[in-house]
């Protein structure tokens, strides 16, 4: 811990500051979209748009060394990526008359395939593995205004629209049948999850998407009264995973995303074993 609070005074160490920075910043987008999915029930769709991203990021590879597209950033790739996922999956299950669980094994499969394709043609030393296991690390000042920016889009819009995300989480009929569009929500709240799982690639790469998307609102909604409480929780404790994640890895040299994982699943563990027999849990099940 405390080589980890000396690399954070560091001035010649910068990343260190910048990756806790990211972390602290992503997670009011994680705690806000994380809750609603969690809620929602769509966690496996959130892993579906994860890994299609694989596609965007290998394909702005490709174009920027194959075809010299200085422009094509792997970030905005994965932007396109996702997007593209959400709308296709969120149309498939709306209007389609396919199973919603094909069409999200197709975009997963997919992307992932496409992904592959294009790494392997692209001419250097692409690794995969920092894609798909992420590297905070390697966050710069510029990821951190892209990060801002998105934070802010996806929050403003999360909890702005509070009201009718929160209908269709809870009660999707009855919000329809009070004239509420929760088709176009359903929508939206698919496009806000693709953009927190874009910022969620950088920090924890593509496989380990979920961890940080998923588990924060798990815990927190384990002593949340309301979603209100649930969301704040969740922004805590992902700010709080992501910490207590890169000052264990940080001395150790361990991999930052598989440690943040780690101790966001212990936490969640612990939380669920010890729920049941707790004070609280008893508390809670007296007064629902």
């Amino acid at each position: 811990m405390s080589d980890f609070i000396d690399a954070l005074r560091d001035p010649l160490v910068p990343f260190v500051r910048y990756a806790l920075l990211a972390g602290v910043l992503a997670s009011l987008s994680f705690g806000v979209i994380g809750s609603y999915v969690v809620t929602r029930r769509i966690t496996y769709i959130a892993g579906a748009i994860s890994h299609s991203v694989l596609g965007g990021i290998g394909a702005a590879l490709y174009l920027n060394g194959v075809h010299g597209w200085t422009w094509c950033d792997p970030f905005l790739g994965a932007t396109l990526a996702a997007l593209l996922s959400a709308v296709v999956i969120g149309l498939a299950s709306l209007y389609a008359k396919q199973r919603e669980d094909t069409v999200i094994g197709a975009v997963w499969s997919l992307g992932m395939a496409i992904g592959a394709v294009f790494l392997m043609k692209t001419p250097g030393n692409v690794d995969p593995l920092g894609y798909l296991f992420g590297n905070i690390t390697f966050v710069t000042l510029k990821d951190l205004w892209l990060v801002l920016g998105l934070d802010a889009v996806v929050a403003a819009v999360g909890l702005g629209l509070y009201p009718q995300f929160l209908a269709l989480c809870f009660d999707e009929e009855f919000a329809e049948l009070r004239g509420v569009p929760v088709k176009w929500y359903y929508l939206l709240l698919l496009i806000l999850t693709a953009l927190t799982v874009v910022m969620l690639v950088r920090v924890m790469g593509i496989i380990l998407v979920i961890a940080l998307l998923s588990l924060p609102p798990a815990v927190a909604g384990h002593f949340a009264r309301n979603l209100w409480q649930m969301m704040l929780g969740a922004v805590l404790c992902c700010a709080a995973f992501v910490a207590a994640g890169l000052a264990v890895s940080y001395p150790y040299d361990l991999p930052s995303g598989p440690t943040i994982a780690l101790v966001a699943g212990t936490a969640y563990l612990v939380v669920v074993l010890g729920y049941k027999s707790s004070i609280w849990g008893r508390l809670s099940r007296k007064n629902p």
